[in-house]
């Protein structure tokens, strides 16, 4: 099927509650531990926690004096201080004139300004996950091949296809499958809220033509989706993906 992705996505300043316990640590101290944070979608396609300031150890906040009128209403910024590490303009604590119902008395922290974050006792990487969102990892035996500028890069009979909602389905490969003559490693790494941490990226060379950070890896991915450990995907926005020896139409997502 043809089309845009994600196809359906919850609307900005949609809010839900949040069913589990949130804990963030700076410098090995826990700044945050809440059973009430909140989901709002400040874009559509994923949620924030805003955590009530209450459930903040206001031993670490340092108030700078500063307000913003932002369009979910007004909000008093706060800079993060712990032994020696200070982290200014680390989050910003909502008012009574907040726009959204539910906001006020809420923190909204940068997520960088913490050292981590976790869903009960599972660290969270990158955002929050997003509660109407599903990763599943499917062992499969249906043939799948990869070219690009008709070269074959990669060609499986037992792939391990990903199904996430709002993408295309990714299909990872057995390194033993991959032609490695056309791909160099990279430095890029990146973090996914759902998989984990990425072990490494290849640009793909074919002639003088160079395709940048266009494969991937996660050897040790989360444990939800064990089966792509250690298997390689390739942006099919950028490639030529034939599915049972079908051609696939090119995804159209924010990766194109």
């Amino acid at each position: 099927m043809k089309g845009d992705y994600p196809p359906t996505l919850p609307p900005v300043n949609h809010t839900a509650p949040v069913p589990r316990r949130i804990r963030a640590l700076l410098d090995g101290h826990v700044v945050v531990d809440t059973t009430s944070a909140l989901y709002l979608w400040e874009w559509s396609h994923y949620p924030q926690y805003y955590i009530p300031i209450d459930d903040i150890d206001p031993t670490v906040l340092v108030d700078e004096q500063r307000e913003q009128r932002l369009s979910r209403g007004t909000a008093r910024r706060y800079a993060l201080q712990v032994g020696d590490v200070v982290r200014p303009a680390a989050l910003r604590v909502y008012g009574g004139d907040a726009t959204v119902e539910g906001l006020a008395g809420r923190a909204r922290f940068e997520w960088d300004a913490l050292d981590a974050w976790f869903e009960e006792d599972e660290q969270v990487f990158v955002h929050p996950r997003d509660p109407y969102t599903r990763v599943d990892a499917l062992r499969s035996t249906r043939t799948v091949r990869v070219e690009l500028d008709g070269v074959i890069l990669a060609e499986s009979a037992s792939p391990v296809l990903v199904f996430e909602t709002g993408l295309p389905t990714r299909y990872y490969l057995n390194r033993t499958e991959i032609d490695f003559t056309h791909l160099s490693p990279t430095e890029t790494v990146t973090a996914c809220p759902y998989k984990g941490t990425t072990s490494g990226y290849w640009t793909v060379r074919l002639g003088d033509a160079t395709y940048a950070d266009i494969a991937w890896a996660y050897d040790f991915p989360t444990r939800q989706l064990s089966p792509i450990a250690g298997l390689v995907a390739f942006y099919n926005e950028k490639v030529d993906t034939y599915l049972d020896g079908r051609l696939l139409d090119r995804p159209v997502t924010h990766f194109s």
